[in-house]
């Protein structure tokens, strides 16, 4: 499963939709979706994302990079937000080969946790509003900021963290696309680090387990960091799943099933 969606110049669109949790539920297709950037949208392309139905979406980039590269066209069925959950920016193509993308990049997604806590609240309570219409949160590549934002939303609505891990590592099918697009938007540099692109199991799983031993679980990252409490994960699942939960409660069935 991976519910890629083709696009002739985003390489990195997927629903999130389709994945089952602990409790026997399933994540409802065509709610959320996650994406490249979207200011890239045009012609056909733009065609097809308004065919979805989205109504929310969620820039996760710094304003200077929307500046730079531009934002999802305006439409009045679109409610646009952008949430800056990166607090320090960093040239992942200036890296040296032999940085490890590994914990490299996970120690990049736990500041990224620690740093953004306002802006990762209010990005998981616009997902939470999903039965209002889909929505997609989206970055430059779809790969960290995003991917980050993914692994914390799967791992409430209790899909297991194989599945979360394969979710991310997803993105490794858009790689070479992506280092195209760098090459083509940087003529006069030169991309230096192998892992520009990548999405290797190790960076999500790295991260995923320093949010564990920071702060016992991802639930207990959200609750505690975040300020979200049982009632926002019923509220999240409600508008995310299919089926009846089969859990005895919803911080027990949100939990991410660890099956290693």
């Amino acid at each position: 499963m991976n519910g890629h969606i083709p696009f002739r110049r985003l390489h990195n669109f997927r629903d999130l939709g389709g994945r089952t949790t602990a409790d026997g539920r399933t994540v409802r297709p065509g709610r959320l979706f996650r994406a490249d950037s979207l200011g890239k949208l045009e012609g056909d392309d733009w065609d097809r994302f308004l065919s979805l139905g989205i109504r929310t979406v969620i820039d996760l980039r710094y304003p200077w990079e929307i500046d730079a590269k531009g934002r999802v066209p305006e439409h009045p069925s679109l409610a646009y937000h952008n949430l800056s959950i990166e607090h320090r920016p960093y040239d992942q193509a200036a890296l040296t080969p032999s940085v490890d993308p590994g914990p490299y990049l996970a120690a990049r997604y736990a500041e990224v946790a620690a740093d953004g806590v306002a802006e990762i609240r209010a990005t998981l309570e616009l997902i939470a509003t999903a039965d209002e219409g889909p929505v997609v949160f989206h970055c430059a590549s779809g790969k960290d900021r995003t991917g980050l934002v993914a692994a914390l939303v799967l791992s409430l609505l209790g899909v297991a963290e194989d599945a979360v891990v394969e979710d991310f590592t997803l993105t490794e099918r858009a790689t070479a696309a992506l280092r195209a697009d760098w090459r083509a938007a940087n003529p006069d540099r030169s991309l230096t680090w192998p892992g520009y692109g990548r999405a290797p199991a190790e960076v999500m799983t790295g991260f995923l387990a320093g949010l564990t031993s920071r702060h016992g679980s991802v639930e207990g990252y959200v609750r505690n960091a975040l300020g979200l409490d049982t009632a926002f994960v019923e509220r999240l699942r409600a508008a995310l799943l299919d089926g009846p939960a089969a859990g005895s409660g919803p911080w027990r069935a949100a939990g991410t099933a660890r099956t290693r």
